[in-house]
């Protein structure tokens, strides 16, 4: 409801403003790909997030876990309410939550983020549908393409190294935030 009610330059603006704010952290973050985190906090120890995975691009399995879970919860909150306003995904800033503050390893950041999509998504996608906001014919299709991409993102993650997803990952950020800021100051039309 807040997306719909404030003029539209001004959420491209802010779009563009806080992606290329996610670009800049994620950009001059060390050890990005793998963090290191010492210790998991009470909040994740309980809850259990940790795990391990087998990067076939590395050959390796690599054990993980978080820590900052409820400074990650509190972004999170905020996130959904920003992704709800814009209309749109929060990959953009889930996985930098998930990497950065919370210590997962990036191609953990970014399955769970494309996991966490799905569903709010489709929950967000009733505010809008319910206000007439949604363009049907361009909806379906896009859903459709939503699905090929995850399944061959998810393939990618299995066989790209770390650091390749980190550059694709920024270097699509950065098109996106530009995009959106310049659209919002009315250069890109």
């Amino acid at each position: 409801m807040i997306g719909l009610a404030l003029p539209a330059a001004t959420v491209q603006i802010a779009l563009g403003g806080t992606i290329l704010g996610i670009v800049a952290l994620m950009a001059i973050a060390r050890k990005s790909e793998l963090p290191e985190v010492a210790a998991p906090d009470r909040l994740s120890g309980a809850l259990g997030i940790q795990g391990m995975f087998h990067d076939a691009a590395s050959g390796r399995d690599i054990a993980w876990r978080v820590h900052r879970t409820p400074g990650g919860l509190v972004l999170f909150t905020g996130i959904g309410l920003l992704a709800g306003m814009f209309g749109m995904g929060a990959g953009w800033a889930n996985v930098p939550v998930l990497n950065l503050l919370m210590g997962a390893p990036l191609k953990v950041a970014a399955g769970t983020s494309s996991f966490i999509l799905s569903l709010v998504d489709s929950a967000a996608a009733w505010v809008y549908m319910i206000e007439g906001a949604v363009l049907m014919v361009i909806a379906v299709p896009s859903v459709i393409g939503m699905m090929l991409g995850a399944r061959i993102g998810a393939r990618l993650l299995t066989v790209l190294r770390a650091s390749v997803v980190r550059k694709l990952v920024l270097t699509l950020l950065l098109f996106a935030g530009l995009r959106a800021l310049l659209k919002g100051l009315g250069i890109w039309n």
